[in-house]
C-alpha cells in the first residue's frame, strides 16, 4: 500500500487554477521530491494533504485513510515542517520540543527520550540558547525534529532548504537522508540540484499539473547523455580542437563540449586528437541533468 495516493485533485482560488487533476502516488519509505516553479501549486497540495484547505475536487489518502477538511484524522500519520516555521523564541530547543510533547499528550519519560534522540539527530544536542537567537538554519533544523517528535508515518517538508547557504542545505538534506530509515518523506522544493542529490522518486508540477512522476531514473534514461565534455591543456589546444571539429563547443578557457556525440563519435574524436598531437587533461560523458529535463519537461 502507498503511503499516499492524491488522485484527481483540482483547487482553485477565485478565477485562478492553482491545482488541475492533480494525480501522484508516494510509496513507503521513500524520499519523494516535489519538484516546481515558485507558485505552482507545491504549497497548495501540502496542505490539502494535511486537510489545512478543502479540496474542489478529488481525493487524497494517507495510509489509506481518506483526508478530509478541518478536524483531519489522518494527521495522526503525519509530520510537518513549514516553509517558514515558527517558534516561542523565548524557549530553547529542548523545552520547545517538551511543550510540543504535552500538546499530544505524550507520556514525560517516552518525550525526553525522543527529545533527546531528535536533537542529536539534527544536531541541535548541545544547543543551550534560546530560539530567537537561532539562525535560519538551526530553526530549519528544530523544525525537522518537532516534525518528527510523535513518530509519523508521513514527513512532509514545505520548500526546507530555499533559504539556506550551501552548508546550510546539505545539513537538512543529509537530515532528511537519515529520516528515511524512519518515515517516507515528502518534500518540495524548486531547487533541482536537492532533488537530484536526494530523492528516490519525484513529481515536477507545471501549471498546475503533474507533468511527470515516478524514478527519477526513468526520466534521465530518457535521455541518457548528451555528447561528452574535453577539458584541454592550454589555450592552443583549445583552438586547435575548435579548428579541427565545427561541432565543438567551448564553455571556457580550457573545456569544449561535444553536446550530440554519439558512443562512435566521440571513440573518433579522441583518436583526432591523439593523432593530431592536441593534449587533453581529462574527457567526460556529459550527463543530462534534472534541471535540463524539466526546463524541457514544462517546455521552456
Amino acid at each position: 500500500m502507498n503511503m499516499l495516493e492524491i488522485e484527481n485533485v483540482s483547487k482553485r482560488f477565485g478565477d485562478k487554477q492553482v491545482i488541475k487533476d492533480l494525480s501522484l502516488s508516494v510509496p513507503p519509505n521513500c524520499i519523494y521530491g516535489f519538484v516546481g516553479q515558485n507558485g505552482a501549486g507545491k504549497t497548495t497540495t501540502m496542505k490539502m494533504i494535511l486537510g489545512l484547505l478543502p479540496m474542489d475536487h478529488g481525493e487524497i489518502r494517507v495510509q489509506g485513510e481518506k483526508v478530509t477538511y478541518g478536524q483531519n484524522l489522518t494527521n495522526r500519520y503525519c509530520g510537518y515542517l513549514p516553509d517558514v516555521p515558527e517558534f516561542y523564541n523565548y524557549m530553547n530547543a529542548r523545552e520547545y520540543l517538551r511543550f510540543c510533547a504535552e500538546i499530544t499528550e505524550m507520556q514525560p519519560a517516552e518525550a525526553k527520550l525522543r527529545s533527546a534522540m531528535l536533537l542529536e539527530l539534527v544536531g541541535l544536542n548541545t544547543e543551550k540558547h534560546r530560539i530567537g537567537g537561532f539562525s535560519r538554519g538551526m530553526k530549519q533544523r528544530l523544525g525537522i525534529a518537532q516534525a518528527l517528535l510523535n513518530q509519523p508515518k508521513l514527513l512532509i517538508c514545505d520548500e526546507p532548504t530555499s533559504a539556506l547557504d550551501p552548508v546550510g542545505r546539505k545539513e537538512i538534506l543529509d537530515i532528511l537522508v537519515t529520516a528515511k530509515s524512519q518515515t517516507t518523506v515528502l518534500f518540495s522544493t524548486h531547487i533541482l540540484s536537492d532533488v537530484d542529490r536526494i530523492s528516490d522518486r519525484i513529481a515536477l508540477l507545471h501549471g498546475g499539473r503533474v507533468v511527470f512522476s515516478g524514478d527519477k531514473d526513468d526520466l534521465r534514461r530518457r535521455k541518457p547523455a548528451i555528447g561528452f565534455e574535453v577539458e584541454l591543456e592550454n589555450s592552443n589546444a583549445v583552438d586547435a580542437i575548435l579548428h579541427l571539429h565545427s561541432d565543438a563547443k567551448r564553455l571556457d578557457a580550457l573545456r569544449v563540449l561535444f553536446e550530440t556525440a554519439t558512443e562512435a563519435q566521440m571513440h573518433a574524436i579522441i583518436y583526432s586528437m591523439i593523432q593530431e598531437k592536441i593534449p587533453f587533461r581529462r574527457i567526460e560523458k556529459s550527463e543530462y541533468s534534472l534541471e535540463s529535463m524539466f526546463m524541457e519537461v514544462v517546455g521552456k
